[in-house]
């Protein structure tokens, strides 16, 4: 399966929740709550993490936690592109990610492209995020630094 994954509130806002979702045949939507993105990004200041790094560094973590259950039926995920000139960083670290979990992926099965408000995944997102549907998943500050 092929699926688009996109970004609803900024991972950089942190007076809303953050939803990353993907869709193609299926969908699937997880929720950082702002109260949650505060947390990690002092933990990461904390820890000398600073500037862009900080976003990007939570961006992948929630991109893995989209996807990490998901993996053994994708076999492309074109990501939207949310920090333009930082794609090869997140493909990296995000492979790492997978790959220290013990999941099996290549550079070959992710892309970045600007996917655009006709979505299925920006659809899944938005309606998330405005609290039309619920998230699939809802994840916690000791998710996301487990994973630092």
């Amino acid at each position: 399966m092929r699926v688009e994954v996109d970004q609803s509130g900024k991972i950089g806002d942190t007076r809303v929740p953050t939803v990353l979702a993907f869709s193609d045949g299926e969908s699937y939507a997880i929720m950082i709550p702002a109260t949650v993105k505060r947390k990690c990004l002092h933990k990461l200041r904390q820890t000398g993490e600073a500037g862009t790094t900080l976003y990007l560094k939570l961006f992948i973590i929630g991109l893995y936690l989209l996807l990490k259950e998901h993996t053994r039926d994708i076999t492309y995920v074109t990501i939207d592109v949310e920090y333009p000139g930082h794609e090869a960083k997140i493909k990296e670290h995000l492979l790492n990610l997978l790959r220290r979990a013990g999941i099996t992926a290549s550079e070959a099965n992710f892309g970045f492209q600007y996917i655009g408000k006709k979505s299925k995944a920006h659809d899944k997102a938005l309606s998330v995020f405005t609290g039309a549907t619920r998230p699939d998943k809802t994840i916690s500050f000791r998710e996301i630094v487990r994973e630092f």
